[in-house]
């Protein structure tokens, strides 16, 4: 009787406790490709468990798309010294990332950011 119930009291904690898991890029990007997107920020979400960096830009036929580019987490960007305030709206950027599996989405795993205007960059560091 105390076996079972030392197991049930187990379970239930073990049950309320949250998982987490983080799932390979590889599965939503072509990870072995990279491409090249220039266009102005419409917005940066400055978050975790990633980032994520909107930029308004000419696709592979010259059409202008939206383009979502999933980034590291604050707390890593905050490390490689990338805050909510680095990068604002308008600004002109060129994404350099890895293509989503899915063309029409035209979604981007981020690999590097340049800013001509005044030369800031992040690359990838692994």
């Amino acid at each position: 009787m105390k076996r079972t119930l030392l197991n049930l009291l187990c379970g239930a904690l073990v049950a309320g406790v949250p998982v987490y898991a983080h799932h390979s890029f590889a599965v939503d990007y072509f990870e072995n490709q990279v491409v090249s997107v220039e266009g102005e920020i419409l917005q940066f979400q400055h978050k975790n468990p990633h980032s994520i960096l909107v930029v308004s830009a000419n696709d592979e036929h010259g059409q202008l798309q939206t383009f979502t580019a999933e980034w590291g987490g604050a707390s890593r960007l905050n490390r490689d010294g990338v805050t909510p305030q680095t990068l604002k709206p308008g600004d002109h950027v060129v994404v350099d990332g890895s293509p989503g599996r899915k063309p029409g989405e035209h979604k981007l795993h981020l690999k590097g950011l340049y800013r001509p205007a005044d030369g800031w960059r992040w690359r990838r560091s692994r």
